[in-house]
């Protein structure tokens, strides 16, 4: 008999997994940690990561709540990413 608590999208764990069960995203929440980083910090310090792969990792972390993005109307235009309080709870876990 299975149990299905565990196969739906209310369990915490499958919905902790989902957001962030891939290679990248535990990589990219370590590295960024409690500072504020810029892609390009980014990009040189998670390996062997492409850029369009990074750019679309952090797109998905900042739709799921865990990571803040920090659009500045400067030129050249800045952007900063920074952990959530959400993203400082995995972090910190």
């Amino acid at each position: 008999m299975r149990d299905d608590r565990f196969c739906n999208a209310n369990c915490p764990f499958t919905r902790a997994i989902g957001t962030i069960g891939n290679k990248w995203k535990p990589i990219i929440i370590n590295v960024i940690g409690t500072r504020t980083m810029r892609f390009g910090q980014l990009d040189a310090i998670v390996p062997h990561i492409s850029r369009k792969v990074l750019t679309e990792q952090l797109k998905e972390l900042e739709e799921d709540g865990l990571l803040e993005r920090l659009a500045y109307k400067e030129l050249p235009p800045r952007v900063d990413y920074k952990l959530s309080e959400k993203g400082l709870a995995f972090y910190q876990f």
